[in-house]
């Protein structure tokens, strides 16, 4: 089959690309710009745990290395005390605001730590363009993808067997791919070819950004200052740490449209500095901006064999939701799913789940933060939600920060097209079917013990088999020994190959529970011991199998002449289409 085409080379593009080659798919990343990335402190990205770990897994190194992991949230508020704030794990002592550890009074300032809890590890900070390049510099080792710079889309056309694509440049040409995603950003080309609406909220939120390098009094620790006692303080300031001392100021801005002039921007900084210091400290400016945040959802995210993803099918921002968080969650959904029609022939329900699960999961991320609004910038209503409480706005504040709640925390897909129908032999674990799956430690089949986040992203589903005190056995021994080889059998007959992993537990699963998990890591299924014919039922409905087909995943047999188990195996990498091959059309 030809390439698929991804259209934009941003960090959603280039994760898409990158996750693409990684289970076998070749791909051609258009890239409108020159290759490279412009250095922008002012322009930073918050990953949460499962999208850091993801973009690391997929060959972006030393992500932690170079950013820097909160170690704690501070919320701050008028006439409150600042009090003690353990700081991150593995640390000893605590510390406050003045750095003594005791209660420090701030003047008309003060706060409250809001904590994401030890199920909750604090996300990563980091510049945009840090991120970027890391990415690029795996694209550049990755076999199977090819990137074109300075290549703009300007016509694309579809027909029953692919995509082809004019771009302008110094290449100029005419590409030809099995599937196109459009990546290319909130002005997307690729969506008005498409003729997809756009709707939404425009300037939701209006931000002044300053980026320096300063001694602050919470090292590590990120900051948000509501009604701050300064004069120009505004709404709400807040203050997020960066590598090599880095900060990264924002300043709620009125929805007027005021004008942030350099002169104004400085004072803001100057403030700000003496409100939280006692007086303005020696500081070094590197980088301002003006940010405003929309709020929008395409219509469709889905035309043929055309997608989208990332701010070309959704923007949002308010109240410290994450729109990169939520385009590189589009990148991971989508691209088991092109894998598998890529290498399967098949797939239209498969397909289709992806704009239903993530559609479905940006709109309520959307709909949290637009029924918060009114609440936090309003001034009025909240007693009515959060009775006495002032941590409630905390509490909301936090949650689009910290990753957590709706305004956060990783999506569901309870109500996914891909979910099996409920079974006898179903059993309940402390993972909802739909949710991400916990990182447990789990023994791999060549023996050696690794996270379970590290099998994921390979194109395959993984059988996870609870059991206990299998860590201290050889595995040559329990590979023979009780349910598994009746378990293996099973996981070798279904329609689509999976590996098999073995944990000594999990979380409200009893021992001989058999979790079955979709290669994005989102649990479709757990069992009560070894059900061959219910495991299969629900691993043909995770990978879009037409409910009560009796052929394929579309309830024929596909074009290669398999049954309903599917093919034999995936393609092995001397099988796969070299990405260095022409998708041109001559």
């Amino acid at each position: 089959m030809d390439p698929v085409i991804v259209v934009g080379a941003g960090p959603v593009g280039l994760t898409l690309s990158l996750a693409l080659g990684a289970q076998g798919v070749p791909c051609v990343l258009l890239d409108e710009g020159p290759g490279t990335e412009e250095v922008r402190l002012a322009r930073t990205v918050v990953l949460r745990e499962d999208t850091a770990d993801l973009v690391e897994r997929l060959g972006a190194a030393d992500l932690e290395k170079d950013g820097l992991r909160w170690s704690g949230w501070r919320s701050m508020r008028r006439k409150q005390l600042v009090r003690e704030v353990p700081l991150g794990a593995g640390s000893e002592g605590s510390h406050d605001a003045g750095g003594s550890g005791d209660v420090h009074d701030f003047g008309d300032a003060g706060g409250s730590d809001v904590q994401g809890g030890p199920s909750l590890p604090a996300p990563l900070h980091i510049p945009q363009h840090a991120l970027a390049s890391a990415l690029r510099a795996a694209v550049a080792a990755a076999p199977l993808v090819k990137l074109v710079p300075l290549s703009r889309i300007d016509t694309l056309e579809q027909d029953r067997d692919g995509v082809t694509v004019h771009t302008k440049g110094p290449g100029t040409t005419w590409w030809r791919g099995s599937y196109l995603v459009g990546c290319d950003g909130a002005r997307s080309t690729v969506r008005k070819l498409l003729d997809i609406r756009f709707p939404g909220r425009t300037a939701v939120e209006r931000h002044a950004v300053a980026a320096l390098r300063a001694d602050l009094p919470w090292p590590g620790e990120a900051v948000l200052h509501r009604q701050p006692p300064w004069r120009g303080g505004g709404a709400e300031v807040g203050a997020r740490p960066l590598p090599d001392g880095i900060w990264r100021l924002d300043w709620l801005l009125p929805p007027s449209g005021e004008l942030v002039t350099p002169d104004a921007l400085i004072t803001r900084i100057r403030d700000t500095l003496a409100g939280w210091c006692g007086e303005t400290p020696p500081y070094e400016l590197l980088d301002t901006g003006v940010h405003t945040l929309h709020h929008r959802l395409a219509r469709r995210w889905r035309v043929q064999r055309a997608f989208l993803a990332g701010d070309a099918a959704h923007l949002l921002g308010a109240l410290g939701t994450q729109g990169l968080d939520e385009g590189i969650r589009d990148a991971e959904n989508l691209a088991w799913k092109l894998a598998h029609a890529w290498h399967h022939r098949g797939g239209d329900l498969l397909l289709d789940s992806y704009q239903a699960e993530r559609r479905a999961a940006v709109a309520a991320r959307l709909r949290a933060a637009d029924q918060s609004l009114p609440i936090l910038r309003g001034g009025g209503g909240l007693r009515t939600l959060v009775p006495g409480t002032v941590r409630g706005h905390d509490t909301l504040l936090a949650d689009g920060h910290l990753g957590r709640g709706a305004l956060g925390a990783p999506p569901s897909y309870s109500h996914s097209p891909l979910a099996p129908p409920h079974a006898e032999a179903h059993t309940t674990v402390g993972t909802p079917p739909g949710a991400p799956v916990a990182d447990v430690r789990v023994t791999a089949p060549d023996g050696t013990a690794v996270r379970l986040r590290e099998r994921l992203g390979q194109g395959h589903p993984l059988v996870i088999l609870v059991a206990p005190g299998t860590g201290v056995w050889d595995r040559r021994h329990w590979l023979t020994a009780g349910i598994m080889p009746r378990l293996v059998e099973a996981v070798d007959a279904l329609p689509s190959p999976a590996e098999l992993l073995v944990t000594e537990s999990y979380p409200g699963a009893s021992a001989h529970t058999v979790l079955l998990v979709r290669p994005d890591g989102h649990l479709v299924a757990a069992f009560a011991g070894v059900r061959p014919a219910e495991l299969f039922a629900a691993a043909r409905a995770a990978l879009g199998a037409a409910p009560g087909a009796g052929g394929g995943e579309n309830g024929e047999t596909g074009e290669n002449g398999d049954d309903e188990r599917g093919p034999a195996r995936a393609p092995g990498p001397r099988e796969r289409v070299h990405a260095d091959r022409s998708a041109r059309i001559n």
